[in-house]
This record gives C-alpha cells, sequence and structure tokens, in this order.
C-alpha cells in the first residue's frame, strides 16, 4: 500500500517542484524586466528572430488552415443546409481559436527549440559562466530581452495569421465554393466583434510570453553534454506547447464564458 501511495506521490511532487521552479523563474525575469542595464542589441536581436524570420512559418500555416477550414464548415453546412455560414465561421474560428493557436504551437516549434538549444549550449561551452565572470547577469542578457520580444511581436504575429487565415478561406470560397466576393467580406466585417479581436491579440502576447519563457527555463536548468542540450530543447517544446493549450482553455473561458 505504502509503495504504490509513494508511486503515486512522486510523480505528483516532481510535477509540483517543476511548476514552483518555473514560477520563481518567471518572477525573478519579472523582476529583471524593470531593472537596468538594458540590452537594447540583443532585445533588437530577439525582436528580428522571433517576429520577423517567423513570418513566413506564420503566414503558410494560417493560409492553408483557413482554406482547409472553410472546405469543410461548407462540406458540414451542405449537409443541413447551412453552406452559408462559411463566412462567418471562417473569421470566428480563425480569430478566437486557429490563429492564436496555430501561432503559438508553430512559435513553440521554432522559437521555443532555438532558445532552448542556443542557451544550453551556452550553458555546456562555459559562456554563461564567462558572462557572469564579466559581471553581466545571464537573466538581464538572455532571457529578459526574448521575453520581452515575445510578447511584443506573437501578437502582431497574431494579428498577420489572422488575417492571412481569413484570406485563405475568402480564395477557396470564392474560387471554388462560389461564394460573392463582396458578400464573403461584408459578412466577415459584420460577424467578428472586437472582443474576438482583443482576446485574440491577448492570447498571441501570452503565448510568446510562454514560448520564450520556457525555452530560456530549459537551456538555463540543462543538463551537461550533448544529451543535456537535446534533452532541454525537447522538454522545452513539450511544456511550451501544453502551456500554451492550458492557457488557450482559460483565457477562453475568461473572455467567452457564459
Amino acid at each position: 500500500m505504502w509503495r504504490l501511495l509513494g508511486g503515486i506521490g512522486a510523480p505528483v511532487l516532481a510535477i509540483l517542484a517543476a511548476i514552483g521552479r518555473v514560477t520563481i523563474f518567471a518572477g525573478q525575469t519579472l523582476r529583471h524586466v524593470v531593472r537596468p542595464p538594458f540590452y537594447g542589441r540583443e532585445f533588437m536581436t530577439a525582436l528580428a528572430q522571433i517576429g520577423w524570420l517567423s513570418l513566413p512559418v506564420v503566414g503558410l500555416t494560417a493560409l492553408f488552415t483557413g482554406g482547409a477550414l472553410a472546405l469543410q464548415i461548407y462540406a458540414g453546412g451542405s449537409r443541413f443546409d447551412a453552406a452559408a455560414v462559411v463566412p462567418q465561421i471562417v473569421a470566428i474560428g480563425m480569430v478566437r481559436e486557429l490563429g492564436p493557436v496555430l501561432v503559438g504551437l508553430m512559435i513553440a516549434a521554432r522559437v521555443t527549440s532555438s532558445i532552448a538549444a542556443e542557451i544550453a549550449t551556452m550553458k555546456v561551452t562555459e559562456q554563461i559562466d564567462a558572462l557572469v565572470t564579466l559581471s553581466t547577469h545571464p537573466m538581464k542578457y538572455l532571457t529578459v530581452p526574448r521575453v520581452l520580444a515575445g510578447l511584443i511581436t506573437v501578437p502582431f504575429l497574431v494579428g498577420v495569421g489572422d488575417i492571412i487565415g481569413i484570406f485563405g478561406g475568402y480564395q477557396v470560397a470564392v474560387r471554388s465554393l462560389g461564394f460573392n466576393s463582396a458578400t464573403y467580406l461584408q459578412n466577415t466585417v459584420d460577424f467578428l466583434e472586437p472582443l474576438d479581436i482583443v482576446s485574440s491579440l491577448v492570447k498571441g502576447a501570452a503565448f510568446g510570453g510562454i514560448a520564450t519563457l520556457m525555452g530560456c527555463y530549459s537551456g538555463m536548468s540543462s543538463g551537461r553534454g550533448a544529451q543535456g542540450v537535446g534533452q532541454a530543447t525537447k522538454s522545452s517544446v513539450e511544456a511550451a506547447a501544453v502551456l500554451i493549450l492550458a492557457a488557450n482553455f482559460i483565457l477562453t473561458g475568461v473572455f467567452f464564458s457564459v
């Protein structure tokens, strides 16, 4: 009996300990955000890497998702004589859910893994120790610029992804499904509400913060050697993806609970 309880309790305690470590790391990051010095060059580099260089994958993902969503809704709606709702459902589906979540997961796949591998490699090669020797706080130099860049750029990526996703649905609906162009656009504009757009951008900021924070945390806490770098990269993406989906559920409940 005690062995069974111990087998159940050990993983639970390990999860709680990991949550505590991440929470402490996030609190330290927030504390360092408002304290000088500030590393503007690192911040600008992070903006380019997280924002600008992520545009192609975000755009292609949103475009194909919007087109596939239009096809699915039309095929499903045709069974109940409700195919005319394609513009409305594509718009609300992309802006409220698919846009932010897909962008967040793409950022987790592309950015979180990159940050974790980069910082873990720096730790293995003792570059982080060198920063300390040079009186440079590793968290202020490595973590703060990346987290701030994620908080700022990912909402813009989500906005771009929403627009491209709606455009993908529009192209499929107009060119393949016989929808009138002007009517489709008017239905899209009339159906969306300001709260939908606000919720999408807030989710983007939350997902960007989660993705970059988990990349930095995993890199900073990685083990030694090539195996440690690989494990840090894998665990960072897994944790970021799960936390993004959990945060999406929570934020959806906050914004759209009845």
